[in-house]
């Protein structure tokens, strides 16, 4: 399936986009994407007040793995910005329990060292590869030192990560020379609520940021 770049709209790329498996589509009730957001809505359930400690992540895990991306399902959240790292497209709002984003990655760009304010983060490759660098903690906030790496890894189309505070912070990075693209949820939704903190890798200085926005919102540019 060829895509086309388009800067601010629909699906970014230049290439062809190869899918390993197969699915029947029809008419919007057999999208199979909106079935997942429906789904990871349902397990999350219907009441506010969700804390981390209510999250079955092995099972919300299972339905994101078990979701094979089609382009044609998701490319109207899949809003993208070349003079930005990243840009952030509003899917779902779970109940209020969560944030469900589709994230569009700028070729060769990516983003810096973060915490995820004490709450589950899954991401699933709906396009492309993405390169996550796990750091520890600094361990002394008051000295400066080169942030430890934990791990790196390269995550494939239809792959989940998951990732969480104690678990160390993280970079994601798009290494490739096209467009990449992945679903994020975000349980609770602390970050878009009050912001995360960002680090630097050379010192371990951690600064705030405040609000953490979105590009677009259900399938409308901001």
């Amino acid at each position: 399936m060829a895509v086309g770049i388009v800067k601010t709209t629909s699906i970014v790329g230049n290439g062809v986009m190869k899918l390993e498996c197969t699915a029947d589509f029809g008419h919007n009730t057999n999208n199979r994407f909106e079935k997942l957001v429906q789904a990871l809505k349902d397990a999350l359930g219907p009441c506010s007040g969700l804390t981390s400690d209510d999250v079955d992540v092995e099972y919300l895990s299972r339905l994101m793995q078990d979701y094979c991306s089609d382009e044609r399902e998701w490319s109207k959240f899949a809003m993208g910005d070349a003079s930005r790292g990243y840009t952030r497209n509003l899917v779902d709002e779970g109940n209020g329990k969560s944030n469900l984003l589709v994230l569009v990655w700028s070729p060769g760009k990516g983003s810096p060292i973060h915490d995820h304010g004490n709450a589950h983060c899954l991401m699933k490759i709906l396009r492309g590869d993405l390169t996550e660098t796990r750091y520890a903690f600094p361990e002394n906030e008051e000295e400066e030192a080169p942030m430890q790496v934990i791990s790196e890894k390269t995550y494939k189309e239809n792959q989940v990560a998951y990732m969480a505070d104690e678990l160390g912070v993280h970079r994601v990075w798009n290494k490739g020379k096209d467009f990449a693209v992945s679903l994020h949820l975000y349980t609770p939704p602390n970050v878009a609520r009050g912001g995360c903190h960002i680090f630097n890798a050379e010192t371990g200085k951690k600064s705030h940021i405040k609000g953490c926005g979105y590009y677009s919102a259900y399938g409308r540019k901001l």
